[in-house]
């Protein structure tokens, strides 16, 4: 009993340490870095030591480091050894050998004590230590979990206890996930714009890690003693989330008790600071980059040692080094004080290279002292405009968001120096606002005195009323986020804020977009706010497709993303439904994790919209999403467009474009910019004609009045704004105003402005432009830090920057020199000499590391990579006007240039302070990595003989030494090393371009993309000199447009040519060429082409034959040439004529659905088999062909030989003939090569046209062919498209088969289906066939697969018409495939007719409508502010059917009324011939007669054609009238749901009171019309919510003038507003405004329509 009671006392005390003995244990930890896999390269570092524990007092102890020895590890795991380090342990061991103080109790690590001095390094060390004894006992539980504190934060723990009783000893085991923490310890540096996302989940995440312990205690009378401890933490990163594809940092700590001796400990002599807890501290400062070590103790010489160095290495080229300075230069500026940075400058700035360096540096230091530096620097002036523009937004961007900073960052951007220059302050004020948002990310609450400068900024453009300080003030609280600014951005929305009403839309829209950021704060309270917006029709629809935009981003659930649903469902503005419709549409196909739950919502909510929405045309604003996950690697992006349309353009009016990217349950915002035009047509189609000055300008206005309600348009204030976003932050936007438009299109328009243009540029080209520039740029820096179970930091980071750099030498001359009284034309009739000098280069430079990165030293796997490319451009150039040449002219390659070198290498690295010249790299794929088994050769053993060994031996031995030379590592590695290189020579030109790729990795171990990346990587675009048999002096591109260019081609033909005795028929074709030419030379033909005559069948000389075969035949004034090159070009395209006719014909036969098409398309090919049955025939008609050519290239090397070899390009253009044609020739003028390349393309008919190319041997090896048809397709209009390979290439086919294995993937995709068939092996077709103006069905015919879709939409209505016969095509026939896109453009146009009582609108609405007798209807008018034109219509008095129009514009007022039977056209009262024009002030119209009926064209006014006959009245406006019309015929905002709008704005109910809303009312006695409008009172009482009410319409209805009585009626249905019975208000009161009441109910009454007057009241 006594035992078992003894045990339970023995089982229930915690572990501890007695305070009278003294315990001596020995430590050993090490952490490595690397990938998991064996024989590879890691970095790592060991830490062993003595360690004595005594006890001070109660629960105090006594810590003491002995012997502290540090070992390196940079080698091959696992055979390589540790190393010892003397450096180290010499600098750590000074403060890790001094005594620390720790509290203890009950297993538990209380504060820890240390010197005064301690570095947070030794202290954390110590941390490690204390954190192995951390452990956390529960008496009653042997499994149990908890939240326990540890050096890396409160983290959930598991713990497991065995009890050994018999031998009073207890093991336990402790379990750390460190992806579950409540407080983690981790610091992140560049990571202030990722996002967690809401759904994620931890298997997502890129870094994972978790750490084991396990105890060995012994239990005796005094307590529990800890005798061992041994403890293993893993830390994982996954790039690209691959399962396998994992670097991984291990670390390691084993504690073992030595000995217990019973001694006391005795207090330490020294004063002992409290450094807290377990939990690691990082150190005040931002630790050094972990890509180098720096000694810092004085940083100002260090800086300027530096800054000499890359100045003076870096003036001609890159030096290799100069990333790694500039880092370098980074890091110094970041320990150095503001006083430091201030003598620097003063040494710096009078030398402008070292200024720029220095300036690039600080601003991206990102500390308080060099914030204050800038400071310093704009408030002294010391900066130029650029440099200005370039440092202080960098600062801000860059600089650390603290407490400190704010206050300096709006010091900066509300000093005067800022304010005074507007582009100036709108950077620096967005930079200021992204300091914010990274502030107050940081805090639980945002300090006011933040948020006050732009606060203010807000609240003074306001009372100020100036656009440009709102929209910088809205961009600026965007930037910041806060909720707190939300009253703010309500005040510039006048649903909000009654000051309001008078803001412009585009301020409206900034103020929305400014709620995006704050939604993440504060969800419910914006999406509150945008619900509102949206439902209110009143609004703009701009405005109103904006805050639809932002409710989505807000991440919506299912009951709002309904409402916004249903919303959509009873919109009336089409643009609006569309935009929420395609917004809900694409967000519903999302495969994103983020858009999980949004993305369902929508699936559901899209049931209750109508299908209508989505047969809606690219006319109305669309979302377009792109996007993609790849479920495998955890990353996605999305990408969308949201382009919004207004009712005054065919054109989009807004795009905004983001790009979101997601990877391992973060998202990111990466890339946004948006892009709007307002009021821009008006400034481009403005041509200065005052409008306002005419006569009839007045009329029309007065003419508005009449009409209730009636208000011209407001004008369109014109801007173009655009923006740019980087991360969700606004980096800069633009704003060009009315004015600066105006200028610009003045400076193209304007002959005065553009001369003066010219003129300053001819001036600048002759004093020449010369200078030298280099930038560096800090593109980023990302850093992730958190502590190991040693102590130690772990950091990942990514640093990238970018070196640009450009040198520029230009100078001109113009000759004859440019006359003091300059004229553009003098430019047509000069010589322009260039010499030019233009060296660019970009060095870009990204290192990632994965270690450790301590103040002592970095132990690190580093993946390095560097792009640079340089792109030299020397050359001369004389461009010839007058006579259409050009000539430039470069020196050929005489050294190896490299265009573009990438280099990509992973290596393990050591460093440390006390070696500083000395760095330990290690690649991490050792030279002898085993090569992948797949690629090992199989040796049969009967084959090997005891003779062989010897040589194996050889081979084996050389391979250890295969690596010493660059050589012999491309020789011997074989397997080991992919090298792929393709080298294109230009022999010709002595040069050669040649692309290279060596290639050595880690896939053989595992197939990821992390293993792919470690190695070595090198890729390279090189010019490579080629030796040739003459030195090439110049390299020469020459360009003959023209005329001349027929006597080019014939001077380099005969360059090359050997003379042999010539026979006279080639003397005759001499005489003829000089006669054409005019060219008294003689000619020599080849011996070649002789021989080639003797065979008609070739090509080449096919219309040498013709030319002689006809000497009498004269050529048309047009053809100035001819040559071997001029014959092959026009006689070679005859045979594809043939063919294609041929193949035309059998298809004909095999698809014989329409005979008419099918006969001419006989007959054609029959024509053209005909003409080439007779020689002489052939011959007449390539005659007819034969043109100048139009254009001649040549690209060739100037020799010393004075032959000529290089390339030749010819070009031949008849399109002003029946059949047009262009035909194309490249051949290569080296004397062994024939090979040429050939292309013809012509129209055959007024339905056909043909293409072909051709390459090779004098173009023979390899033929493509194309062809397009347009018929009929099951009864619809079709083109058919045909390609054609008879034979490629074999590298075109292996692309051509890869890119074919994608296809029914995309065409799945695309919603087309498909049917395994055997079509032609080599051959496509796609047959389109136009159903409708919007649908067409689709086939494609591929070898052995057909694709179909039926009614897919178009994204423009195209013009479907009558076919016409090609008998009636007038020449040239092409037109009908040049003009398409013009046919297509003149579809969009708008255009209104009237036909008896059937009226069309603008937008296709389609109405009946009779109108009343006498009275005129506005039919169409400008409503614009300029009040363009005013078009009348009534019925005539001659006919029931007939109309009689009156049209206002300009001076004129245009009568056409039927009489006598025939149309009548009076202008300004008088009769008028019918064929006139009229011209004033720069605008004409032309009225002519055409089929019975009279048409006028007023381009200048807007009307395009109008046309009337008495009974059709037809208007055509232009594109840029639209949204601006009114009238009958609409508003041409293709807004089809409110097309009914009257002259005050609102809807009718009815076409027939939309009719009677644009009556235009007479005086009475005075008119025809006897009808005016009035309000009336419904007859009968109603009981409206159970009280007796009389009603008013709330809508005027025709009543006929006082003393007439009705003859005529009509029922309409009006609104009424309602008021009691007993109401005092009448009909008479002219206070009370009833088309301004609310509308209680609706009601028919009867319109008059007709009126008797006998009895008129002319006093009305």
């Amino acid at each position: 009993m006594r035992g078992i009671i003894l045990a339970l006392v023995l089982t229930l005390v915690d572990p501890g340490f007695s305070s009278r003995k003294s315990y001596s244990y020995s430590y050993e930890g090490w952490v490595l870095n690397g990938l998991q896999e064996k024989n590879l390269a890691k970095a790592g570092v060991r830490l062993s030591s003595k360690l004595e524990i005594s006890g001070l007092s109660e629960n105090v102890y006594l810590l003491k480091i002995r012997s502290p020895q540090f070992e390196e590890y940079n080698g091959i795991w696992p055979k390589d050894p540790f190393t010892r380090s003397s450096k180290i342990t010499q600098m750590v061991s000074s403060c890790l050998t001094r005594p620390f103080k720790f509290e203890y109790s009950s297993g538990r690590v209380g504060n820890i004590y240390g010197p005064e001095d301690c570095p947070d390094t030794c202290i954390n060390i110590v941390r490690g230590i204390l954190n192995m004894i951390q452990l956390t006992i529960k008496k009653s539980q042997n499994v149990y979990e908890l939240q326990e504190a540890g050096i890396g934060g409160v983290c959930h723990t598991r713990y497991v206890i065995q009890e050994d009783r018999k031998n009073s000893r207890m093991s336990a085991t402790k379990t750390v996930d460190q992806n579950n923490c409540q407080e983690k310890v981790v610091k992140s540096l560049g990571m202030a714009y990722i996002y967690p996302c809401p759904v994620d989940m931890m298997k997502e995440r890129l870094i994972k890690g978790t750490a084991a312990f396990s105890y060995k205690l012994k239990q005796s009378d005094s307590g529990t003693l800890i005798t061992e401890v041994v403890s293993q933490q893993v830390y994982q990163i996954s790039p690209l989330s691959e399962p396998t594809g994992v670097a991984v940092t291990e670390a390691k700590q084993q504690l073992t008790l030595l000995e217990v001796r019973s001694e006391r400990g005795s207090s330490p002599d020294i004063s002992m600071k409290n450094y807290g807890g377990l939990r690691y501290q990082f150190p005040a400062a931002l630790p050094q980059m972990s890509v180098q070590l720096i000694k810092t103790k004085n940083p100002e010489q260090r800086i300027m040692e530096t800054l000499q160095h890359i100045v003076l290495n870096n003036q001609q080229d890159f030096h290799d080094d100069v990333p790694y300075r500039f880092l370098e230069l980074v890091q110094l500026c970041r320990t150095a004080s503001a006083d430091t940075l201030e003598s620097i400058w003063r040494q710096c700035s009078d030398k402008p290279r070292y200024r720029r360096w220095l300036l690039s540096a600080v601003s991206a230091t990102g500390t308080t002292e060099a914030l204050k530096f800038i400071k310093s620097r704009i408030r002294s002036d010391d900066l130029s405009y650029l440099q200005a523009l370039l440092s202080v937004p960098l600062a801000l961007h860059l600089t650390k968001a603290d407490e400190h900073t704010v206050p300096i960052a709006a010091d900066l951007v509300t000093s005067s120096r800022i304010q005074k220059n507007s582009v100036l302050q709108q950077l620096a004020s967005l930079g200021y606002s992204s300091v914010v948002n990274r502030y107050c990310s940081q805090t639980s609450a945002c300090p006011k005195e933040a948020l006050q400068p732009i606060h203010d900024l807000a609240d003074d453009a306001i009372s100020r009323g100036r656009e440009d300080k709102m929209k910088l003030a809205l961009k600026c609280i965007g930037n910041m986020g806060e909720p707190a600014s939300i009253k703010r951005i309500l005040k510039f929305l006048p649903m909000f804020s009654s000051s309001a009403s008078d803001i412009p839309v585009h301020i409206q829209i900034d103020a929305i977009m400014a709620l995006r950021k704050i939604a993440w704060k504060d969800r419910k309270t914006v999406q509150g706010y945008l619900i509102q917006i949206l439902a209110d029709e009143s609004l703009p629809p701009e405005v109103r497709m904006m805050a639809c935009a932002v409710i989505f981003e807000t991440r919506p659930a299912l009951p709002l993303i309904t409402t916004i649903a249903n919303v959509a469902m009873k919109e009336s503005n089409l643009q609006v439904a569309s935009f929420v419709y395609s917004h809900m549409k694409s967000l519903s196909k999302s495969s994103l994790p983020y858009t999980y739950n949004i993305s369902s919502a929508c699936n559901i909510a899209l049931k209750l919209l109508a299908p209508k929405l989505d047969r809606l045309s690219y006319r109305y604003s669309k979302v377009i999403s792109i996007g993609g996950y790849l479920d495998n690697y955890k990353i996605g992006a999305a990408g969308d467009v949201f382009v919004m349309n207004s009712p005054g353009t065919m054109f989009p009016s807004a795009i905004i474009s983001k790009l979101m990217a997601y990877s391992a349950g973060s998202v990111a915002d990466l890339v946004e910019a948006g892009v709007r035009v307002e009021g821009i047509t008006d400034i481009i189609m403005k041509r200065n004609i005052p409008f306002a000055e005419y006569p009839t300008y007045k009329k029309i206005k007065e003419i508005g009045k009449a009409l209730l309600g009636w208000k011209e348009l407001p004008t369109e204030t014109p801007l173009i704004s655009a923006y740019f976003k980087l991360f969700g932050q606004e980096l800069a936007y633009i704003n060009i105003n009315k004015e600066v438009l105006q200028q610009a299109v003045k400076t193209v328009v304007e002959p005065a402005d553009r001369s003066t243009v010219l003129k300053r540029l001819s001036g600048h080209l002759r004093s020449g432009v010369a200078g030298q520039w280099t930038q560096p740029v800090w593109l980023g820096e990302l850093r992730y830090i958190l502590p190991t179970c040693t102590g130690l930091p772990l950091e990942y980071s990514s640093y990238l920057t970018a070196l640009a750099r450009a040198a520029i030498s230009v100078d001109g001359k113009i000759t004859p020199p440019l006359s003091g009284d300059f004229r553009p034309s003098q430019l047509l009739e000069s010589t322009v000499q260039i010499r030019s000098d233009i060296n660019p280069s970009l060095y870009i430079q990204k290192v990632a590391t994965m270690g450790i990165n301590t103040e002592y030293f970095q132990q690190a796997v580093e993946i390095q990579g560097k792009v640079l490319a340089r792109l030299p451009m020397r050359f001369d150039a004389k461009i010839d006007m007058k006579q259409k040449n050009i000539k430039i002219e470069t020196n050929p390659c005489h050294e190896e240039t490299e265009i573009v070198v990438g280099r990509h290498k992973a290596f393990a690295v050591s460093r440390n302070l006390g070696e500083l010249g000395v760095e330990k790299r290690t690649s991490i794929l050792p030279g002898d990595a085993s090569s992948n088994i797949v690629e090992e050769p199989f040796k049969p053993l009967d084959r090997a003989s005891s003779e062989d060994f010897p040589k194996q031996e050889a081979d084996s031995t050389s391979r250890k030494h295969a690596y010493s030379s660059q050589e012999d590592l491309r020789h011997l590695m074989g397997r080991k090393a992919q090298k792929r290189g393709i080298c294109i020579k230009l022999h010709h030109l002595g040069c050669q371009l040649c692309f290279s790729r060596r290639s050595r990795d880690a896939s053989f171990l595992k197939n990821t993309y992390l293993h792919r990346l470690i190695g070595e990587h090198e890729a390279k675009i090189v010019l490579i000199p080629v030796e040739t048999d003459a030195g090439i002096d110049k390299i020469q591109l020459e360009i003959q447009a023209g005329s001349r260019a027929a006597s080019k081609i014939i001077h380099e033909v005969n360059a090359e040519s050997e003379e042999e005795g010539e026979s006279s028929l080639y003397e005759n074709i001499q005489a003829k060429l000089k006669k054409i030419l005019g060219i008294e030379n003689v000619f020599k033909v080849a011996n070649k082409t002789r021989h080639q005559k003797k065979r008609p069948s070739k090509k080449e000389n096919t219309v040498l034959t013709e030319l002689g075969a006809d000497p009498n035949t004269k050529h048309p004034s047009s053809s100035s040439s001819a040559s071997s090159a001029v014959s092959s070009s026009s006689s070679s395209a005859d045979s594809p004529r043939k063919e294609a006719g041929g193949e035309d014909e059998n298809d004909q036969e095999k698809q014989a659905k329409s005979k008419d098409a099918s006969s001419k398309s006989s007959s054609s090919s029959g024509r053209s088999s005909k003409s080439s049955s007779s020689k002489s025939s052939n011959s007449k008609s390539s005659k007819s062909n034969v043109k100048a050519p139009v254009l001649a290239v040549f690209l060739h090397g100037i020799r010393d030989d004075k032959k000529v070899g290089g390339l030749q390009l010819v070009v031949y253009a008849d399109v002003d003939s029946v059949r047009p044609r262009v035909q194309v020739f490249v051949s290569n003028l080296t004397d062994s090569s024939k090979w040429k390349l050939c292309a013809d393309a012509s129209v055959l008919n007024a339905h056909k046209a043909a293409a072909y190319l051709k390459w090779g041997r004098n173009c023979q090896d390899y033929k493509v062919s194309s062809e397009l048809v347009t018929g009929r397709f099951a009864a619809h209009p079709a083109v058919q498209v045909k390609l054609e390979w008879p034979k490629v290439p074999s590298s075109v086919r292996s692309i051509a088969e890869w890119f074919y294995k994608f296809v029914p993937g995309a065409a799945f995709m695309l919603g087309f289906s498909e049917k395994m068939d055997k079509n032609p092996s080599r051959q496509a077709r796609v047959i389109m066939a136009l159903t409708s103006p919007r649908t067409c069905d689709v086939v494609i015919k591929l070898p052995d697969i057909t694709l179909y879709e039926k009614a897919m939409r178009l994204p423009l209505s195209l013009p479907v018409g009558p076919r016409i016969p090609a008998s009636e095509l007038q020449p040239p026939i092409w037109n009908v495939f040049a003009e398409a896109p013009s046919a297509v453009l003149e579809h969009l146009k708008a255009q209104c007719s009237v036909s008896y009582d059937k009226i069309t609108t603008f937008n296709e609405v389609q109405f009946n409508y009779t109108m009343p007798a006498n009275c005129y209807h506005i039919v169409a008018q400008d409503c614009s502010s300029e009040l363009k034109f005013l078009v009348m219509m009534k019925n005539a008095e001659e006919a029931v059917n007939l109309k009689a129009i009156n049209i206002k514009l300009g001076n004129h007022e245009v009568d056409m009324r039927p009489a006598s039977g025939r149309l009548k056209l009076l202008v300004d009262g008088a009769q008028s011939p019918a064929n006139v024009s009229y011209t004033s002030a720069g605008a004409t119209l032309w009225i002519h007669s055409e089929n019975q009926g009279l048409v006028l064209l007023a381009p200048a006014y807007g009307i395009d054609k109008l046309y009337f006959d008495g009974y059709t009245f037809r208007i055509q406006v232009a594109l840029w009238m639209a949204g601006k019309m009114c009238g009958l015929c609409g508003k041409y905002d293709a807004e089809c749901e409110q097309e009914y709008r009257m002259p005050n704005g609102y809807v009718a109910k009815s076409a027939v009171s939309f009719g009677h809303s644009w009556i235009l009312e007479e005086k009475p006695c005075r008119g025809a019309c006897k009808l005016r409008r009035s309000f009336v009172k419904l007859e009968k009482t109603v009981q409206l919510a159970g009280v007796e009410s009389k009603c008013y319409s709330t809508e005027p209805v025709l009543r006929c003038m006082k003393g007439c009585s009705a003859t005529k009626t009509t029922p309409v249905t009006v609104g009424f507003h309602c008021l009691p019975a007993d109401s005092a208000t009448s009909l008479t009161d002219k206070q009370t405004k009833l088309d301004q009441k609310s509308e209680d109910m609706k009601d028919t009454v009867d319109a008059h329509t007709a009126c008797s007057c006998e009895h008129e009241d002319c006093t009305a």
